[in-house]
């Protein structure tokens, strides 16, 4: 029982520690945006530029799920493959009340190599041949086991999203965040998503969610 609890408890440290980081990189916000000119956008286009029109659904339905004031909008349920005129587009947005866009793209995947150090951890049950001499046997030995140390390669996924404002065509906001080792999309999404959103946030350019009580 000893063994399997702290081997369950050794997984799960590895687990966690192995998990996908994200930060914010690099950000750019336009001169004239301050909190005397900032403008509250109240319904906004989500567009995310992925490899397949899977990931895209996936990464907008995330995105606009994650507003509980409902004011995100799929570009993949608002865009029709006929609409190709730039002005039209931009007439059609206005007249529906989306007055900001969203623009997700992965911009760059960067790999490196690093160390994993070795480790040594007390198993607790092992071999123990110590005091009954050349019998041997499996039973309380006080074994130890050691966890060579490794090379692994590292991948950081580095995420551009801009934020725009549709009557102007103006690039507001600009950010980058890498993730380190993703090891689940939606994992990786939800903490990007929450890091540029408290950057949007933070400058006025969309609401406040709701603290639950």
């Amino acid at each position: 029982m000893k063994i399997k609890l702290f081997l369950s408890t050794l997984v799960l440290a590895l687990f966690y520690s192995c998990g996908p980081t994200t930060q914010i990189v690099k950000t750019w916000s336009d001169p004239s945006l301050n909190a005397e000119t900032v403008k509250t956008y109240s319904k906004v286009l989500v567009i995310a530029q992925m490899k397949d029109d899977s990931s895209r659904r996936i990464a907008e339905d995330k995105i606009v799920a994650s507003s509980s004031k409902g004011n995100f909008i799929q570009s993949y349920n608002y865009f029709k493959s006929t609409e190709q005129e730039e002005k039209l587009v931009v007439a059609n947005l206005l007249n529906d009340g989306i007055d900001g866009i969203i623009l997700m793209r992965l911009t760059d995947i960067e790999k490196s190599t690093s160390y994993v150090p070795g480790t040594t951890y007390y198993g607790g049950w092992g071999y123990g041949g110590g005091y009954y001499g050349g019998y041997g046997g499996w039973g309380y030995g006080g074994a130890y086991y050691t966890d060579p140390g490794h090379y692994q390669e590292d991948k950081t996924y580095y995420v551009e999203t801009n934020f725009y404002d549709v009557k102007t065509n103006k690039l507001l906001w600009s950010g980058t965040t890498s993730t380190l080792n993703p090891t689940q999309a939606n994992e990786s999404l939800d903490s990007i998503i929450l890091a540029i959103k408290t950057e949007l946030n933070n400058k006025g350019l969309i609401k406040k969610e709701e603290t639950k009580k």
